[in-house]
């Protein structure tokens, strides 16, 4: 869904700067999948007061952009308010995102109100300042690329540290985080509490960033990771030969975390193995002996899993096994041949 940007200024000073963002916005290839832009100039006769209307756009908007030059425009007779600072105080209230841009006046002063409201919004938040329209359009273009890239619309960090769209703590199960913690005290001598909270957690390993959840956050301990990330799964199949072809035997698809896939995954593989077992001569269990290492297959797996460019790909991992009845090193070939092609 586009997110809303309302414009604000006073409108005859600055006509001719909102028809031009509003134009190169909506007719930029990539900002136009994005955003959608709030003129009044744009409007249809509506049985509505104008500045009611104003203000439920402006509650509405996920950016408000605001320009202010001389002019501070008509006042309200009331309590002498203008439209464009009722506007700017209301995005104020309700922690929009702000962007002012200062148009520079040379040899004029200010409105004494517009100068009053222009240090208000200095003192709240950084601004920038712009000479002419072709100025104005770099600015707002670098900053609503930077708006993008903070709330990971679009991707500026390696896909497993950007943040996942729409995630929550809510998204994070407390139970896998409980399991992590254990097992990688004991395995890895995790330096962290095992009583440690999941924000605690993901804080600790950087997967929790400005109270976003990053993509490994939700793939690794998330309650439904294909909810947001609906191709992250592994897919394996089992054929007879060498051949990738019909009829399949075999063949599963393993969801959830990338914990839960590789180690389902592992299992798939090893249950397709030969294996031999030994006499009881050293133990009452049994050796059992595969023909390739449970080690190598789980090695295999995780280097796939580890080295898939997620953001550039739309498909599953898939991990094929061929039933090969030569040495185990041809085995492993092929089997670490299908999870990288």
């Amino acid at each position: 869904m586009k997110q809303l940007i309302f414009i604000s200024s006073v409108q005859k000073e600055l006509a001719a700067e909102r028809r031009a963002l509003r134009d190169f916005i909506c007719g930029n290839r990539l900002l136009s999948r994005h955003f959608d832009v709030f003129l009044f100039e744009d409007l249809s006769a509506k049985d509505r007061r104008p500045d009611d209307l104003y203000l439920d756009k402006v509650a509405g908007c996920s950016i408000f952009l605001a320009l202010f030059a001389k002019e501070y425009g008509w006042e309200d007779p009331k309590d002498g308010i203008s439209p464009t600072e009722r506007e700017f105080d209301l995005a104020t209230t309700k922690a929009k995102h702000r962007l002012v841009f200062l148009k520079d006046i040379e040899n004029e002063k200010p409105h004494p109100k517009m100068a009053a409201l222009t240090g208000k919004a200095k003192s709240q938040l950084v601004y920038r300042r712009f000479s002419n329209t072709s100025d104005l359009l770099s600015l707002v273009y670098d900053s609503l690329i930077d708006y993008l890239e903070e709330h990971g619309i679009i991707q500026n960090k390696p896909f497993d540290a950007a943040a996942c769209l729409g995630a929550t703590m809510d998204d994070i199960s407390p139970k896998k985080i409980k399991w992590f913690l254990k097992t990688a005290r004991r395995e890895r001598k995790l330096n962290l509490s095992a009583k440690a909270s999941p924000v605690e957690t993901l804080t600790h390993l950087k997967l929790r960033h400005g109270g976003k959840m990053s993509n490994a956050a939700i793939l690794l301990f998330g309650n439904d990771p294909q909810q947001f990330h609906i191709s992250t799964i592994i897919k394996c199949t089992h054929f007879h030969g060498t051949q990738v072809a019909k009829p399949i035997p075999f063949y599963q698809v393993f969801e959830g975390t990338l914990y839960d896939q590789v180690d389902n995954a592992v299992d798939f593989v090893m249950s397709k193995l030969d294996r031999s077992v030994g006499t009881r001569a050293v133990s009452a269990a049994a050796p059992v002996k595969f023909e390739i290492p449970k080690d190598a297959i789980a090695e295999i797996i995780v280097n796939a899993v580890a080295h898939r460019d997620l953001a550039a790909s739309t498909s599953a991992i898939r991990q094929h096994l061929e039933q090969q009845k030569s040495s185990r090193l041809h085995n492993a070939y092929y089997l670490s041949y299908r999870l990288f092609t």
